[in-house]
């Protein structure tokens, strides 16, 4: 085992992770996907030689090289032009390691597992794509050498049935309510969930048509509507830090900057006030997994007692917010607002609990979870 800021793991295993994941059989075929700035540097991949494009290097040192190595099945590598967004849809061509292009349905094709792994998520679309073709896969954007040596390295049989104790614990509920302190001010959000089922990203798959988000080990709930105020963090170099007023499930203007760059925030609103569904709340999403901080959301978001929104896109969700709901598809994305100790040490995330019927069960408390979850799990 190896011990990594005091939790223990068994090394990285490609093999078992894929083996565990999608329990293929030997005839399968597998296509390794990333995005690049140009995918024409995929040629003889020149672009393994360019700075930066950690996760991109990791599609093929990782993935399509352990494959080649293995005799888990056939592999071929691609690339496409990255999106510039998080699930916005994919473009039509990939390019191929000999220079050749290719319309992304023919390499998809040809494969009956797809992973994707590099900068920009696309399980919102790769998961339309499944659907519509019958291939399986698994997304894994903004992977690191951590996330490999920890999140991608669990045993991923455990990683679902703890995802479904919780899942159990919590569906069916009638609302939820998250509480934040922000530099001295009490604010939340109130989130009408109707009864619904919760839904689990538990990174087992098993059936035609479906994919994975790896690291997995989530919860969560496509909100019916949402009332308060939120607040949130961009990922600019000021940190910038606003409150948004929100009303009937989606942000509808501005309650205040905290810090940061006011402009940021407005340039924020102009796409919410062009495109409504741009601030739509699509998500209400609670970690399952005890991991460590990665630096990435696809597994900080999977840790538990984190919580996280997310705004836009929800068709890849069971939501009815698909490209078509957006006036510009540029606009097309699914935002995840994640807070984290490490990521909004600004941001105290003080309570979050789900209403149902007559029982309010907390379920994080200043990013830990509570009891119940702790006896739960």
């Amino acid at each position: 085992m190896i011990v990594i800021d005091g939790y223990e793991f068994p090394p990285f295993d490609l093999e078992r992770l894929l083996r565990t994941v999608f329990r293929f059989e030997p005839s399968e075929s597998f296509g390794v996907f990333t995005d690049l700035p140009d995918p024409r540097a995929v040629e003889g991949f020149a672009y393994l030689g360019h700075p930066g494009l950690g996760p991109q290097k990791l599609a093929f040192t990782v993935l399509y090289s352990g494959l080649l190595a293995s005799d888990l099945g056939d592999a071929a590598f691609y690339a496409y032009r990255e999106t510039g967004g998080s699930n916005l849809d994919l473009p039509g061509e990939v390019v191929t390691p000999d220079g050749r292009p290719l319309p992304l349905r023919e390499a998809l094709s040809r494969h009956t597992i797809s992973l994707f792994m590099g900068r920009y998520s696309a399980t919102a679309p790769a998961t339309a794509l499944a659907k519509e073709m019958g291939f399986r896969g698994a997304t894994m954007h903004g992977a690191n050498e951590k996330v490999l040596a920890t999140g991608l390295s669990v045993d991923y049989a455990q990683v679902s049935a703890r995802a479904e104790r919780l899942r159990e614990a919590l569906t069916r509920a009638d609302s939820a309510r998250m509480q934040w302190g922000v530099r001295g001010r009490e604010v939340a959000l109130e989130i009408a969930l109707e009864g619904q089922e919760a839904q689990k990203s538990h990174g087992l798959v098993r059936t035609r048509g479906d994919i994975a988000n790896l690291p997995a080990g989530e919860v969560y709930y496509v909100p019916a509507g949402a009332e308060g105020i939120m607040p949130m963090k961009f990922e600019d170099e000021a940190g910038t830090i606003a409150l948004f007023r929100v009303r009937d499930g989606g942000i509808v203007g501005l309650e205040d900057v905290v810090q940061g760059d006011r402009a940021e925030v407005e340039r924020f609103l102009s796409v919410v006030r062009y495109d409504r569904n741009a601030g739509r709340i699509t998500e209400l999403g609670l970690g399952t997994q005890s991991l460590p901080w990665a630096g990435t959301d696809i597994q900080d978001e999977k840790i538990l007692g984190t919580a996280h929104l997310a705004t836009g896109r929800s068709d890849h969700l069971g939501g009815g917010i698909g490209p078509e709901s957006f006036r510009d598809k540029r606009n097309a994305v699914h935002n995840d607002v994640l807070y984290t100790p490490v990521k909004t040490p600004e941001i105290d995330l003080s309570l979050v609990t789900v209403t149902r019927g007559a029982e309010t069960i907390p379920v994080v408390e200043h990013f830990q979870p509570s009891a119940f979850i702790k006896r739960l799990l």
